[in-house]
């Protein structure tokens, strides 16, 4: 199709996830996305420190992937596959190297206090302790500077306000206070990385869902076997034994048995889900009390829990509009702290107002101050926190900046067919003619439809089978194109359809049965009129079937409403009658019918002019509106490939009761952030001006400093707590 359009296809750029681990700060984020944007070829570059994740786009043709993995090693982020083989074989000091080297470096400023307190003789003895101290509390940030100058670059970073506001207490013969900031500083770095690791835990775990063995039966000498395999051995076509209370490994479709499942970790369902024969089956998901035998479908990779674990990693990487603000108010803060500091030094000694020294003590603990570390993280922990809670709730959102737009919706856009309603016909009305009962005309009609396979035949089948009946079998069916269908049916001929087909054969359709026929479509209904010809001809009665709304499309808009949405709008393609009937039914605000897909994209843009508005579709058919809207949110459906890629947001479990738990976190997140920002900025104001004033020295200034980076994460991390009122 694409071709055909005149577009050019290629394999010339790509793009690649890099799961790391940088060992020291966030500054590290920026130096890797530098080293990356350095290697020709590369067209963009982005890194997200708190789910250590970088992503990179290039050219295929220019840039190579050892290249990137060179530029990775460069700055010193190691890639984290090759981390955790390391920290596998070497045990707790692998893992946990910067938390060691902080204690060490607490220990060293402990006894070298104890030192200089006790007077120790000779002097140089608690000064060379207070020296190593430096070493372990600064090895990392010393390190990347020191590697930045050999490849001839300078970064105007957080590392290097610390390194030099330590150097300059030592200059001022403060060592204690200098080793004090490395110290609290290094840890203070081990317990947000030990703190973002709870939020990203929460992503990692969906990698482990899905066992790394299956049950698979194989033929050995023209015997079915059971073999236990890896995984990776899996092939579609293969049919997988999955026992009772176990996990299923595979995405497939029942071939025999009967089951319980429960879905919550993929779908968010909260019940467990009736599983039997062609109903499809997801990797992750837990078996209940019945055996299941499973044919695969889809490959190791290809699975929706796979799609899930490579879209939410993206996510991670998409960063959110405040955490670009707040990166490019650290671009251009650092250097003017550095440029403020230097005249803080010089100025009021020339003038007369400070000493030469205590003005070079004041300089030091405002570079302590005005580190915006609190800044630089707060956002993307509320991010990376947010996003893993919705996923763990079967709602996947692909980004910061989706998240933080859903939080601001307060119109709505629904798709009618298949997203308000169920998007499959069922029986709403039997309407049967004088002396005739309700189950005549459902039997008569569904003998004849059990032999077509029209949307309309199955639904009048399906209500036969929900109601238990005894349907006989029906003769050759005979289908009268654009008017019925009619087959022979217990030695009488059963005609079912629309006015035409009888009019056609000259028959008169009593006006009760057109009485019938013109109420029910004027309620939206479509229409089905049987008549039996047997020894006596006689019209039956009329089937009246519609797509009705979801159980809980009601109640999942009232909540909306609670969640701080404003207007609720449907748009369908359905006439006004059948929109009308399904938006009362639900209790939207505004129904617009007859619309093409086009009519969709200019409702769409005509609400988003209003503010900011979400569309609500499955995914596929309403794709340009989707695309067009603040927010698109697909009716994901677990299986559906396309609405996983097609929207911003997807309901796993093609549940709408999942969106205004979506909207409710996302405004939660929004606060989290806002606040985040405030306490981060308030902050830095704060110290700043009791430094200045030199009211606070280095010591309290890196207590608050490091404290308020603790706070802004832990404030985020409560997003992992978050549950929907109601």
């Amino acid at each position: 199709m694409a071709r055909g359009a005149g577009a050019s296809i290629s394999a010339q750029y790509a793009h690649r996830l890099l799961p790391i681990r940088l060992v020291a700060t966030e500054d590290d984020g920026t130096r890797l996305e530098s080293e990356l944007r350095a290697v020709p070829g590369v067209t963009a570059a982005s890194v997200n420190l708190a789910a250590q994740v970088a992503r990179v786009e290039y050219d295929r043709t220019v840039a190579t992937d050892e290249q990137i993995d060179a530029a990775v090693r460069a700055a010193s982020a190691a890639p984290k596959q090759a981390e955790d083989a390391v920290a596998a074989s070497q045990g707790w000091y692998a893992r946990n190297r910067e938390l060691a080297w902080s204690l060490m470096s607490g220990a060293l400023l402990l006894a070298g206090w104890l030192l200089e307190r006790n007077a120790f003789e000779p002097r140089w003895i608690p000064i060379t302790t207070y020296v190593l101290s430096y070493v372990f509390g600064a090895r990392d940030n010393v390190g990347h500077f020191l590697g930045d100058l050999r490849r001839g670059k300078f970064h105007f970073n957080i590392d290097l306000l610390m390194v030099v506001a330590a150097a300059g207490a030592a200059v001022l013969g403060e060592w204690a206070e200098g080793a004090l900031l490395l110290v609290l500083f290094s840890l203070g770095h081990a317990l947000e990385h030990y703190a973002l690791g709870r939020a990203r835990s929460a992503i990692t775990a969906l990698a482990e869902l899905a066992p790394s063995r299956a049950t698979v039966l194989r033929a050995e000498n023209g015997v079915q076997r059971e073999v236990v395999v890896g995984i990776d051995l899996v092939r579609p076509g293969d049919v997988v034994i999955v026992k009772p209370a176990e996990r299923v490994p595979v995405d497939g479709t029942v071939r025999e048995g009967r089951s319980g499942v429960n879905q919550a970790p993929i779908t968010g369902e909260s019940v467990p889900v009736d599983k039997a024969p062609g109903d499809p089956m997801f990797a992750g998901s837990v078996n209940g009390e019945g055996a299941l035998l499973i044919d695969v479908t889809v490959a190791i990779g290809d699975r929706t829990l796979d799609r899930v674990i490579k879209l939410v990693s993206e996510a991670q990487t998409q960063k959110a509009p405040t955490q670009q603000f707040t990166e490019r108010f650290a671009r251009v803060f650092v250097p003017l702290v550095l440029i403020g500091d230097v005249l803080l030094i010089v100025v009021p000694p020339l003038l007369g107002l400070l000493s030469w020294s205590e003005s070079f003590a004041r300089a030091m603990a405002v570079l302590v101050a005005a580190s915006p570390c609190a800044l630089a993280l707060g956002t993307p922990a509320a991010v990376l926190a947010g996003i893993a809670q919705a996923a763990r709730n079967g709602v996947l959102i692909k980004g910061g900046a989706h998240l933080e737009a859903l939080g601001s919706i307060r119109s709505l856009a629904f798709d009618k067919t298949g997203t308000i309603t169920v998007g499959e016909p069922s029986v709403t009305d039997i309407v049967p003619m004088t002396g005739v009962a309700d189950v005549m005309v459902l039997i008569n009609a569904a003998s004849v439809e059990q032999r077509s396979q029209h949307p309309l035949a199955k639904a009048v089948v399906r209500r036969a089978v929900e109601q238990k009946l005894a349907v006989p079998e029906a003769g050759e069916l005979q289908s009268i194109t654009a008017r019925g269908v009619r087959a022979p049916v217990d030695g009488a001929v059963v005609e079912i359809g629309r006015a035409l087909l009888f009019e056609d054969a000259g028959v008169v359709v009593p006006q009760d049965v057109r009485d019938a026929v013109t109420r029910l479509e004027n309620a939206g209904r479509s229409t089905m009129i049987v008549r039996r010809v047997g020894h006596t001809p006689e019209f039956l009665g009329v089937l009246g079937l519609a797509d009705e709304p979801r159980a809980n499309a009601r109640a999942t808009l009232v909540a909306l409403r609670g969640a701080g949405i404003q207007r609720i709008i449907m748009l369908t393609g359905d006439n006004a009658g059948v929109g009308n009937e399904v938006g009362t039914a639900v209790g939207v605000d505004e129904v617009r019918a007859g619309l093409l897909p086009e009519d969709k994209v200019s409702s769409i843009k005509e609400l988003a002019a209003r503010g900011p508005v979400a569309m609500v579709g499955d995914g596929v058919n309403d794709a340009p509106a989707l695309a067009h809207a603040t927010v698109g949110i697909a009716m994901g459906g677990a299986g559906t490939a396309a609405a996983l890629e097609t929207a911003d947001v997807a309901l796993m479990g093609d549940d709408l009761s999942r969106l205004p738990f979506a909207i409710a976190l996302s405004r939660q997140a929004k606060r989290v952030i806002r606040q985040n920002l405030f306490v981060s900025l308030g902050v830095i104001v704060a110290l700043v001006a009791v430094t200045v004033s030199g009211m606070a020295s280095i010591g309290p200034a890196v207590i608050a400093h490091e404290g308020s980076t603790l706070v802004v994460i832990a404030n985020a991390l409560r997003l992992l707590r978050f549950r929907a009122k109601g």
